[in-house]
């Protein structure tokens, strides 16, 4: 695995030799808009390897994306790599439609310590929730970010991140979402503790998340990158273009429903993904990613 050869990848050309925040979120920002957050593997029979080498493989030489337990474990090699002093951290995602957390941790994460401080650093978690920085870890102060406003609450050791919700404009609207998700005006996005964590303890949920017949990502198939001013993410067939901010605090919103003979031309254009089986989409679930 070469450094270089990784920045080459998310088109990196600045500085690493001082590991300080201005460099690991310069890093950071080109990572999420070169690296899908993506579970294709599972849609066209692969199997998602919990294997830095592998992972390293998939995302660096075949410029595909993945999901957080690549992106942020390849993230942590990269940050450890230049200096940086990394923990792993286990999440649990909260979903809106049953308005709970589920019982196991379900997201990896990052923690890194600098200058006195502690960031939480999160390449892997895709769609209109995905950080642009890395956050400072405190508690209960708004964190503006380019996608809206971030901020973290802590309740006895256990830390919560939130995201105040913009309105949308959507151009083309074609598909409802629950009322949960339409009366939302801050998303609970996950919950985590600072238990250090092994990679070996996700070796279970990696499992689980591709193979549980009920697993989001075995009944949706999803592509998100993040662009220069929003995001765009292919689910299903559905394929959703979002503006951040384009005016009045309002995010504009694109939607339109893909023909399956669109599909491998816009992974090629939209997230510069080419995959070597054949991909099925499918959406069959009605969790909502937006």
């Amino acid at each position: 695995m070469d450094i270089k050869e990784y920045f080459d990848r998310i088109s990196y050309r600045g500085s690493y030799n001082k590991p300080d925040l201005a460099t690991m979120s310069d890093i950071f920002q080109h990572h999420i808009q070169a690296v899908p957050f993506e579970n294709l593997s599972i849609h066209c029979g692969e199997r998602i390897e919990l294997n830095l080498e592998a992972t390293y493989n998939k995302i660096v030489k075949k410029k595909r994306g993945g999901w957080c337990m690549e992106n942020n474990y390849l993230l942590s090699w990269v940050l450890k790599t230049l200096g940086y002093d990394v923990t792993l951290l286990g999440a649990r995602v909260y979903v809106p439609e049953f308005d709970a957390y589920p019982e196991e941790m379900d997201h990896l994460l990052l923690q890194v310590q600098l200058d006195g401080k502690s960031y939480i650093v999160d390449g892997g978690f895709g769609m209109p929730y995905q950080l642009w920085q890395p956050m400072e870890l405190i508690s209960g102060t708004d964190q503006p970010q380019t996608p809206g406003v971030f901020r973290f609450q802590e309740e006895s050791g256990t830390w919560y991140l939130e995201k105040v919700k913009r309105k949308q404009r959507v151009l083309n609207q074609s598909t409802s979402t629950s009322q949960n998700v339409e009366n939302e005006v801050c998303r609970r996005i996950y919950l985590f503790t600072l238990q250090p964590r092994d990679i070996e303890e996700f070796r279970g949920c990696n499992a689980h998340l591709q193979t549980a017949p009920d697993s989001l990502f075995v009944t949706k198939s999803i592509c998100s990158l993040q662009t220069t001013d929003g995001v765009r993410a292919l689910v299903g067939w559905k394929l959703t273009e979002m503006k951040y901010n384009y005016r009045d605090n309002t995010d504009l919103v694109e939607i339109r429903i893909l023909a399956d003979e669109e599909i491998e031309k816009t992974l090629k254009e939209k997230f510069n993904i080419t995959l070597d089986k054949k991909f099925v989409p499918v959406n069959t679930s009605r969790l909502s990613l937006f």
